[in-house]
């Protein structure tokens, strides 16, 4: 039985560091590599490149996985930046949202993880939270630095019949490392995680047909160290 080829979306280091002698470098978390490895998956990481051949990647591979990283550019969700947004990357917006668009279209699985799922709801016309100073009741810590991401540092509470629920139980803890949000979900999505303070934690589709899954934690920098992050890697490869 052949494995599932994991489709990797990945990342452009434009400013790299001295080690690289100043060549861009394209790459992804190990973490992810490793958690699809031990999984049983083939993952396959997919540069930054062209919309237009976002069709054909897709039909190279059996599922898409979407990484976490810089923030969303706002103008796909139709907003000005704020003074608070940090670094984007609009090249690696566009080639995502077209890997989006065509793994819906392809019926290919997706995973999103962070930025991945924040990305995941503006390409279904959701909005986000440029900076959670924006969210009028935020009230935890969603960034744990400089807490080791091996340790979780707050609690989401899944819904009930939820892939999250079946997986994590009701509430569970998790590391957190972003300043951005999902504001307006999308009408295609279902929220089924959520933070303490109310921030969306975790996301499905409300289409059955469409198998989409996203968590605004990192479960590929704890699942060696968590076994039950491991089983939503798991669950990606060989379920979803």
């Amino acid at each position: 039985m052949s494995k599932p080829i994991i489709g990797i979306a990945g990342n452009q280091l434009i400013h790299a560091v001295e080690a690289f002698h100043g060549n861009q470098i394209s790459y992804t978390p190990q973490g992810f590599v490793t958690a699809v490895q031990q999984a049983g998956g083939l993952p396959w990481i997919i540069p930054i490149g062209n919309p237009d051949t976002a069709a054909d990647y897709i039909s190279q591979i059996d599922k898409l996985l979407l990484a976490g990283g810089q923030d969303v550019t706002p103008y796909f969700y139709g907003e000005e930046p704020h003074p608070k947004l940090e670094e984007t990357n609009r090249n690696r917006d566009e080639f995502e949202l077209a890997l989006i668009e065509e793994a819906i279209k392809q019926s290919k699985p997706v995973f999103a993880v962070c930025r991945g799922m924040q990305l995941l709801n503006v390409a279904l016309e959701g909005t986000l939270y440029q900076d959670l100073s924006l969210y009028s009741e935020w009230k935890v810590k969603h960034g744990q630095q400089p807490t080791s991401p091996e340790f979780p540092t707050h609690s989401i509470y899944t819904e009930d019949n939820s892939i999250l629920n079946r997986l994590f139980g009701s509430t569970y803890q998790v590391n957190s490392y972003h300043h951005q949000a999902i504001r307006r979900l999308s009408t295609q999505l279902t929220a089924t995680a959520h933070s303490t303070d109310g921030l969306v934690e975790g996301v499905e589709s409300k289409n059955p047909e469409q198998r989409l899954l996203g968590v605004q934690w990192h479960p590929e920098l704890n699942f060696h160290k968590d076994t039950t992050e491991f089983e939503l890697f798991h669950f990606f490869v060989n379920q979803l």
